[in-house]
């Protein structure tokens, strides 16, 4: 892997989101029919538009690479050196229901690991993206914003969040409550979003379960950029055989407290 590989990565990574951008905003807030996939998620026209033109691009500057897709499946072995992980819409009942914060995220696994993460968030024109061993960056023309987790939280001042109590499995409601209570307050909701306001210092915590590949990949290089952890709740780095729990944490010093707190 070289550093010029990794710029051309980047530069798809970016052009698959303007894509992206371009198919989902015409439907934002425009009473876009939803339908329900097997698993009783969420999925519009959008979703799956937005995914044809990232897979296109992909396809186009990358025929033999593997890629996943949360609408379109995979293409290609897993266990590829190369694998493009994308969800066009991820948090499609925000969409769905008029909320910006949603977000396309696509990233790009290098054996079995994530080294190139991109999250966007259309309306509001946020983009951060991470290269593994690089620092994380941020754009917004409107918002201000600093990549950098907070540092020096103690876990009892922290901000935690989760995007919804019902995605917890029964067997992990505990030990979440117990680091509810063990943090300042709980924030619900957020989605893929909160782990970019985690990489700007906004938010200390977030503890989620039942999350799919697509769902956390593009997260970790952001993350670890800006300063953080972000694992199981076991503190074990995320593979795609992960057990669907993700844990991300801005001062990584409080990592151990709060993975004893969840067991």
């Amino acid at each position: 892997m070289t550093e010029a590989s990794f710029d051309h990565f980047l530069t798809v990574a970016h052009q698959c989101a303007d894509a992206a951008r371009q198919a989902v905003l015409p439907h934002f807030r425009m009473g876009l029919e939803t339908l329900s996939k097997s698993d009783d998620s969420p999925v519009t026209l959008a979703d799956r538009q937005a995914e044809d033109v990232m897979r296109t691009l992909i396809k186009k500057h990358y025929p033999h690479h593997s890629m996943w897709g949360e609408e379109g499946g995979q293409e290609g072995t897993m266990d590829a050196e190369w694998l493009w992980v994308i969800d066009p819409i991820d948090g499609t009942r925000s969409f769905v229901t008029g909320r910006p914060s949603f977000c396309t995220l696509i990233s790009l696994f290098h054996y079995g690991r994530p080294v190139l993460g991109l999250i966007d968030q259309p309306v509001t024109e946020e983009r951060w993206t991470g290269i593994k061993g690089q620092p994380s960056r941020y754009h917004s023309p409107r918002l201000a914003g600093k990549i950098g987790t907070r540092k020096h939280t103690a876990l009892r001042d922290a901000e935690l969040s989760c995007t919804s109590p019902d995605i917890l499995r029964p067997e992990k409601k505990a030990g979440f409550h117990a680091l509810q209570k063990a943090t300042r307050r709980t924030s619900w909701g957020g989605d893929a979003y909160a782990f970019g306001l985690l990489s700007l210092g906004q938010i200390d915590i977030i503890a989620e379960d039942t999350m799919k590949p697509w769902d956390w990949a593009a997260l970790v290089p952001v993350i670890e950029g800006a300063g953080g952890t972000i694992t199981d709740w076991k503190g074990q780095p995320l593979h795609l055989e992960s057990d669907g729990t993700v844990l991300a944490c801005g001062n990584p010093t409080l990592l151990p407290h709060i993975i004893e707190t969840l067991s």
